[in-house]
Formats: structure tokens, sequence, C-alpha cells
């Protein structure tokens, strides 16, 4: 059996899935500011009388990293930057605590300038002054040569509780994403900490010893203990827990768009063929473009508790959420309150939904009905208006799904297919509005926390060789190797796949679920005064994102067993 668990926003989802289907799903709230009890309610509505020994598997995903840059909750952490000449890094300040330090490595890994110790802890005392506890170091050529990076953690490393360094993001080269991505990294950290803690100490309790995985934002998993040391994949693993959720009933040979509408947000996104497509250079969230590798995923703060009021005499409906919807005691009107109101929802408290539609009518100067089917038809539109946006950017760049770059190709959605708690009561409005044939996939309330426990383990691996430097490396997995000059493209290929799969077994992976391929390739030959004097081999690898194979039927057979009573 398997454990999918959803941790939202609004509400934590969990699944219990067996090779017949849908045994158990669950649906608890979730308390942020206690996660431990949230967790563990949501195992022990579960687990009731399931012997803990069926539990093979266990994957979770969370919206509450991908809501926090929403919302701009982030914590407040410090930067360290280490450029050198040419772009002013100033370009890419993150924030008020952000340093460029002098130091400097080249593009083939040289050092062409030292680092200022005295300088650096300086910096470090006046941090330490603001009470900054994370810390993020980046060298702009860092993967070439992370020398400088790890001199600045090793002359820190005592004075601040973590640090996160730039060469350990990507393979990639691309200083201004790098330094968005440690920032983010750094910034979400004590967050994901706290539910690592709640998710661990909450299995422990009930007696679940099996390793646990967590899904990431390329819609693979990796296990909770490496999630620390990278805790920004974990950015937009809850939108692409709802990908994975809605693959196996997307239409085959056309395009659909899925809208997984929730609480606090509606993630939107895009299946060719039923394959995802890709965010080919990484996550790009408000002001933050990074090098997170990603499903392309579209989040907007609009669901079901948004906060509806009113402007002079405009209706406004989000981005924040102050709570659940009035009709089941919350502090201010939603669109929820707006279906329990029409009668469209029967679960909530009538009379509290109609106060909260009365205090939009006032203020509109209509009707309490009109004021509520305002607020429904606003809040259908938003979401598709977002939906039509990412379209429009998909179709004006090249088009990437995670198995192929599609030249020429222009996204026309022809389904719509619907996820989350209230997407049942949006789906015939929905068509109305756009034109395209709408389906609510089955166990649509926790389609998300399926789709999380189907993920297959997906990592990669860049591998960059220089047979003029005689040195191979990897920095993610912090690999040097000497190698000749001799070295060929079948040498590099070969170390690069042992180098993925030992990633991937270390990551949680099955061997029968790995389906590696080669993404990208490059080769280029060192010549200096017309003379050839080596090779630059550049080798990325990655095991594909996709549904494990012993469980690939379970998503046709989402209906709850009868032998096994539903939780509550």
């Amino acid at each position: 059996m398997i454990i999918g668990l959803d941790v939202g926003g609004t509400h934590t989802d969990a699944v219990l899935l067996s090779k017949q289907g849908l045994e158990r799903q669950i649906k608890v709230p979730t308390d942020t500011s206690n996660l431990f009890e949230t967790v563990l309610t949501g195992f022990n509505h579960l687990l009731e009388d399931i012997p803990i020994g069926k539990i093979k598997r266990v994957v979770i995903s969370t919206t509450l990293t991908t809501n926090a840059i929403v919302q701009k909750e982030l914590n407040t952490v410090g930067t360290i930057v280490s450029s050198g000449p040419g772009i002013d890094p100033e370009w890419y300040r993150t924030d008020e605590n952000y340093h460029a330090v002098e130091g400097s490595i080249d593009h083939r890994g040289r050092e062409r300038e030292p680092l200022n110790h005295k300088q650096i802890l300086a910096i470090a005392k006046s941090m330490k002054e603001k009470d900054i506890t994370t810390l993020g170091v980046i060298g702009k050529f860092s993967v070439r040569n992370p020398a400088h990076e790890l001199e600045i953690r090793d002359l820190l490393k005592d004075q601040f509780d973590t640090i996160f360094l730039g060469h350990h993001v990507s393979g990639n080269l691309n200083f201004p994403r790098r330094i968005a991505t440690v920032h983010l990294n750094a910034a979400v950290y004590e967050m994901h900490r706290d539910f690592f803690h709640a998710v661990k100490n909450s299995l422990e309790q009930k007696g679940l010893q099996i390793p646990i995985q967590i899904l990431k934002a390329d819609g693979g998993t990796m296990n909770l203990e490496s999630s620390m040391s990278f805790p920004g994949q974990t950015i937009l693993s809850g939108p692409a827990a709802s990908v994975m959720g809605s693959i196996a009933y997307a239409p085959g040979d056309m395009d659909a768009m899925v809208l997984d509408i929730g609480g606090t947000t509606t993630d939107i996104a895009i299946l060719v063929d039923k394959v995802p497509l890709l965010e080919p250079l990484g996550i790009r969230r408000g002001k933050y473009k990074s090098l997170i590798r990603s499903l392309k995923t579209h989040s907007r703060g609009i669901g079901g508790d948004s906060h509806v009021r009113v402007d002079g005499n405009t209706l406004k409906i989000g981005p924040e959420r102050l709570g659940p919807a009035m009709a089941f005691g919350g502090p201010a009107p939603t669109p929820t309150d707006a279906l329990v109101f029409l009668k469209k929802m029967n679960s909530g408290d009538q009379q509290l939904a109609q106060k909260g539609m009365e205090n939009i009518a006032q203020a509109l100067g209509n009707t309490p009905e009109a004021a509520a089917r305002a607020i429904f038809k606003q809040t259908c539109t938003m979401i598709l208006d977002q939906a039509r946006d990412l379209v429009h950017r998909i179709n004006s760049k090249p088009v990437y799904t995670v198995h192929e770059f599609l030249a020429g190709y222009a996204i026309e959605p022809q389904k719509i297919l619907l996820l989350g708690g209230p997407a049942s009561y949006f789906a015939q409005e929905i068509e109305t509005l756009s034109g395209i044939s709408t389906e609510v996939v089955p166990a649509s309330a926790v389609a998300n926390a399926i789709g999380a426990a189907l993920a297959r383990t997906t990592c990669e691996i860049t591998l960059l060789a220089d047979t003029e430097q005689k040195k191979a490396m990897a920095p993610e997995e912090d690999f040097t190797a000497p190698i000749s000059h001799k070295f060929t493209e079948e040498d590099a290929v070969e170390t690069t796949h042992e180098l993925l799969l030992k990633k991937a077994l270390k990551s949680g992976a099955d061997t029968e679920d790995m389906a590696v391929e080669i993404i990208e390739y490059q080769q280029f030959n060192i010549v200096r005064n017309f003379s050839p004097r080596g090779k630059i081999f550049k080798v990325k690898m990655q095991v594909k994102p996709g549904l494990i194979k012993a469980y690939e039927a379970v998503c046709h057979h989402c209906t709850i067993n009868p032998d096994i009573e539903k939780g509550i």
C-alpha cells in the first residue's frame, strides 16, 4: 500500500492506495502553526485499523512554500555574492541583506582575485546583529570551481545555523538565476524544516519506519532527508502533484488544461498528449527567476477561501486568504460563501454565508443574490483569465515538454480537467465561460495526493570535463575526479550515467522506475595559437518524471474500496 499526502494552505489531503484502487481518503484542515498535529491527524484517520507493515511507500507534496512566496511571507536571510569583474551584482540584489564581496574565479575555474576575509567577517557580524541565522553564498563561476564558496562557508560555518552554496543548486551557468535560487532555498528553509520534523515525528509516532519521499517541482520525488539540503525544490510541489494526478485522465492526441482550484490558490498547467510541459530554465515566481527545474505551472492567489471585499465600487477577490469561509467560521466573505449562499454547496452555515453576501451587497448597492452570483462569476473569470495568460505566454516561446522540444508548436486546449475540493461546483460555469469541454477528474478532492503518491523519483546530473585541465566535475554532487587527455564522449556519458544512478538510488529511486535520458550534450575543442590543447565536454542527464510502473493502473480505479471504511 502507498500513502499520498498533500499539505495545502487550507486543507491537508491524504490517500491510501493499493493495486485495487483508492482504499481510503482523508481531508483535514491545515494548521500551519501546528503542522505536526495536522499531519498526525491525517495519518490517524487514514491508518485506523490498517496494519503498519502493509505500508510500503509514503510520498508527500506541499503548497506551503509556494503560498509563502505568493503571499510574500518569506524568512529574512543573508546573501553573500562573489562575482568579480563584469556584470554588476547589484542588478540582482534580493534585499537589504545582500552583500557583494571582493574575489573572483573565471569561466575556466581559475582564481583571478582572492577573497577578503576581513570584509566577509565584517558582513557576517552585521548580519548576526540582525539575528540572521541562514545564509546563502554564491560565486559567479562556482560550477567551474566552488573554492570561493567553500572558503566562505568554512570561514562562517560557526556563525550561522545553515549555509546554502550556489554550486549545489545546478550545473548550469546562470549567475542571476543562481543568486535567486540560493536566496529562495535559504528563505524557505525554516518553514521546510518545521514541515520536515512534523512529518517525520508524526510517522515515527505511528510506527512507520519506511523511507519518506517528497514531491519536487519537476513532478518527481526525492527522499525527505535530501530535501533539507535543497528545500527550494519543494516550491511548486503542490502544483506538480496536481499535474501528476491529472495525467491518467488527460485525452491523448490533444492539449488539455489542468486547473486545481484550492482554498488559497488555483494551480494551472498544460498537458500535450498526456505529457506535462517543462520550465526549461527554472521556476519563475514574482521577482525570482531560479534554476529550480520544474513543470510549467502557474499559481495564483484565487481560490475558494480568497478574501472578497469591495474597493470603491469594484469587487476584489484575493490574493489574500484571511481564513476559512464565513460559512465555516471564518472572518470575511469568500467565493465559498457565495457557493453556500447560492446552494451550489450543501455544507456550511447558510446564515453565516448570507451575512457575508449581505456585507458585499451593501457595498455594491445590490441584492445578496446578485452579489453572490457576481462573486462566483468573477472568480471563474479570473481563473480562466490566468489560464489564457499562461497559454499566451507559452505560445510566445518555444514549447518544451518533460520529454522533448516541440518546434513551432502552438498550444490550443480542447479539454479542461478540474481538480481540488471545490472543482465540481465550478465545472459548469467554467465550461460555459470558456467554451471548452470541462471534466472533473475522479476523486478530484484528493487527486493531488494521488498524483504525489504515484510519482516516481527523478533527479539530474551535469558533468563538466576539461581534458586540458585533466579534471571532470559534477558540482551539484561535490564530485571531482582526474582524467587524462584521452577522455572521450563515451567516457563522459558513462561517468554521468554512473553518477546519476548513484544519486537516484540515494534519493530513493527504484531501479525498475528509472527512465534515463541525455537532455543536453556539448563538446568544444580548446585551441590556443592555432594548436589543439584539449576538449571540454558537458553532459546533462536525467531520470524522467512519470508514474511508478507498479501502480500506473491505480488511477483507473479511483473509487473507494467497499471493504474498507472511508475516513472522515
